[in-house]
Formats: structure tokens, sequence, C-alpha cells
């Protein structure tokens, strides 16, 4: 069973950053992908950003691009994700999740192991 714990978030103002991270309870020589998915009040879930454990290759939602930086480090099997020029519009939770798969997917659906989120609320 894979284990997703997220840590990190909390409250910053406008133009702050924030690193948030996923420890990972993975031991495995098969392929994997992290990413990061937000979710506001009263809104769906959305992709955030993803990495593969083996290539590290990356993917960014357009509204993230230039501003995060989603990174790894295999020998503690946790994924970060470095936010900075944080906006409002940037608060929510941020759950981590994990598919055994080597593509950088972003919907929901291709996701299997989900953190339990950890807050991030930017002020104005």
């Amino acid at each position: 069973q894979v284990q997703l714990v997220e840590s990190g978030g909390g409250l910053v103002q406008a133009g702050g950053s924030l690193r948030l991270s996923c420890a990972a309870s993975i031991r495995t020589s098969r392929s994997y992908t992290v990413a990061w998915f937000r979710q506001a009040s009263g809104k769906e879930r959305e992709f955030v950003a993803a990495i593969t454990y083996i290539g590290g290759r990356t993917n960014y939602a357009d509204s993230v691009k230039g501003r995060f930086t989603i990174s790894k480090d295999n020998a503690k099997n946790t994924a970060y994700l470095q936010m900075n020029s944080l906006k409002p519009e940037d608060t929510g939770v941020y759950y981590c999740a994990a598919v055994f798969a080597s593509m950088t997917v972003t919907s929901t659906r291709d996701y299997n192991y989900w953190g339990q989120g950890t807050q991030v609320t930017v002020s104005s």
C-alpha cells in the first residue's frame, strides 16, 4: 500500500513563496509519477504539476508555469513543489498523488494514490 504525506502548507502574503513536500512510502523499481493537484473551495480539483521518478520529466498547468517548480529526491522518496510569486487565486488544498506509470498525466482519474492534502492560503 502506497502512502503519501504532504507538508509545508500555510498562510503567506501575495508575492511570497512556499515549498510543499510529499513523502511517499514507495519501495519499488517500477517507474512512477508524482503529481500535485489543488482544490479551491467550491471548485473541482485541478492539476498543478507532475514529475516522473525515472527521467524526471515534468509537466505544469499553464496557470503556474514560470512560478512553480516540481522536483524530487529519489533517495528520500520525496517530491517537492516550490511555489513562488504566489497569488490569492493559488489558495486551496494541495494534494499529492501518485501512479505507477511514467507519464505526466493531468487527470485525477489517472492517479491511484492520494495524500490527505495541505492547506495553502495566499492573502492579498
